[in-house]
């Protein structure tokens, strides 16, 4: 058992790690000591000590920054696996809430890639199962990708797959402006005659988008609860998840790109 004094130590470089990985930004020595309230001795020997175990570094300024074993742990198949774990309830919630088929989708390269799925209720339901082939601007999922500049549109003309396929690229990058404006997705009879989705990114800190939740279903039920109505309810419940990777209240998203 931790004696109080080592106890005291390791919630003191606890809350120094937690203000640098939140932050998004480098934080300077000065702007921690003063945050935290630390003596800068206290604060120098415990940086030192997280800097050693590759929690943190420094950037070309002396600044700090979270460290490489953060970017060694994102590109382990298992990060892809915690964020579905920790999505889980969420996704729960709005299978109970809609009764329709729930989602999440990570970005892989080009293409749109489904880690987690609550099934519908109903007999009748929808899968959010995509792959290489899927055009993702004619999904909810990939829209919201797109919007963010997640996800690059692709070059030259895009896929058709059903006549309510968006294919005029001003019309839709008036789409993913608006997309960005009010937060949300929609897809209607544009991957497959039949089938409708909203979509809502997750977002971690600064507003980064990571992932998107959606809820699709066969177009006619999804229109007759709204889309409108969908997106706010998708809004509103994957807030806590994203506040969970580190998001608050005053991020934006920042499209990177968005449109091109």
């Amino acid at each position: 058992m931790a004696r109080p004094a080592r106890r005291h130590a390791i919630d003191r470089a606890t809350a120094l790690l937690t203000l640098i990985v939140e932050s998004g930004t480098p934080r300077t020595f000065a702007s921690l000591t003063t945050e935290l309230e630390l003596a800068r001795s206290t604060a120098w020997r415990l940086l030192r000590a997280l800097e050693r175990n590759s929690l943190i570094q420094r950037d070309h300024d002396g600044a700090f920054r979270p460290g490489s074993l953060f970017v060694r742990y994102a590109t382990l198949p298992s990060a892809v696996h915690d964020l579905a774990e920790l999505a889980r309830p969420t996704l729960e919630r709005l299978g109970e809430l809609t009764e329709e088929t729930v989602g999440l989708v990570v970005a892989r390269g080009n293409e749109l890639v489904e880690i987690a799925q609550v099934d519908s209720r109903y007999v009748l339901g929808a899968t959010t199962s995509v792959d290489a082939a899927t055009p993702a601007h004619c999904t909810a999922q990939g829209k919201v990708l797109h919007a963010h500049g997640v996800l690059p549109l692709p070059e030259g003309a895009l896929e058709c797959r059903t006549p309510h396929s968006p294919v005029d690229r001003a019309a839709v990058q008036r789409e993913l402006a608006e997309v960005r404006r009010r937060g949300w997705a929609a897809s209607v009879d544009e991957l497959e005659v039949g089938l409708a989705g909203v979509a809502a990114p997750v977002q971690a800190v600064d507003g980064e988008v990571v992932a998107v939740v959606s809820v699709s279903g066969p177009t006619a039920r999804i229109i007759a609860r709204g889309p409108a109505d969908l997106g706010r309810l998708l809004l509103a419940e994957v807030r806590g998840l994203s506040q969970q990777l580190g998001r608050r209240s005053d991020d934006r998203a920042a499209p990177a790109g968005a449109g091109t």
